[in-house]
């Protein structure tokens, strides 16, 4: 086989794999008052967090039906949240004081009246994201490489957990050097499971969603592929009412948009 045909099949090859590759499309998005940490959806609404509020629209033209806010002092970081039956569960942390600790709060869907709390206390991480996947819980704590270390533990302490419905901790893992790397020197800010069994996260600033898989053996994640995306990190949700295209939910901080994108 000449050199000449070998590298018109690699051309061909890399070709193919650019045109294959998957991206983020805009659909539409939502300017509001305040969107700083993230985003959870249901069939009809959006729910927008922010650090001590939240605010909860229709998906159809984002108008504000439902309002929070802590007037407790209590909450300082809100981090993400997802929607499971009636209910509202959010990240909670309090960021960036130091010793790092969490909870998860969790709040009527319907009224956004805050319910009940489960803590963690102190705990090697800052929970950042929470998702509810094949009867368990999994929820990610984040570390930093930057002014907000704690205890000498930079981002490559960043670890996922995995708990039961009563909060038993069962497994963890730590994210790949591949996805650190583009973290830096924040850590992961969002992430949940996809219909495809897979595990997508974000950072805090990139607009790109990275595509993890459970690892056969070993204590880390294995990374996949990038996906370039609209929305600049933050917290994010799969639209799970829509059965027949990957729909998300992001956001842009620095301009206060819900971006709605599709996975093509």
């Amino acid at each position: 086989m000449n050199k000449s045909y070998c590298a018109f099949v690699l051309l061909i090859m890399l070709f193919s794999a650019t045109v294959q590759a998957q991206q983020a499309k805009e659909i539409r998005r939502f300017q509001l008052k305040e969107v700083k940490q993230g985003v959870a959806v249901d069939a009809v609404h959006f729910y927008v967090i922010n650090n001590s509020s939240i605010t909860k629209h229709t998906k159809t033209d984002g108008k504000q039906v439902a309002y929070w806010k802590d007037t407790t002092g209590i909450f300082k970081h809100l981090n993400s949240g997802i929607i499971i039956g009636n209910k509202l569960y959010c990240a909670n942390s309090n960021y960036p004081d130091k010793p790092m600790a969490s909870s998860i709060e969790i709040f009527d869907a319907a009224t956004l009246r805050h319910m009940d709390t489960h803590s963690f206390g102190l705990f090697p991480g800052s929970a950042t994201w929470i998702d509810f996947h094949q009867g368990h819980w999994w929820v990610a704590f984040g570390n930093y490489s930057d002014k907000n270390m704690d205890g000498g533990r930079d981002n490559r302490w960043t670890t996922l957990v995995k708990f039961t419905t009563q909060w038993q901790q069962v497994e963890s893992w730590a994210f790949p050097q591949e996805v650190l790397t583009s973290f830096a020197p924040k850590s992961t800010s969002g992430g949940a499971w996809g219909k495809d069994g897979l595990l997508y996260c974000t950072g805090h600033d990139k607009p790109e969603i990275y595509v993890l898989q459970l690892p056969k053996r070993g204590p880390a994640l294995r990374y996949l592929k990038t996906i370039p995306t609209i929305s600049e990190g933050q917290a994010f949700a799969f639209d799970h009412s829509v059965k027949n295209a990957v729909i998300f939910y992001g956001i842009t901080r620095n301009d206060n948009y819900v971006v709605v994108s599709k996975v093509e």
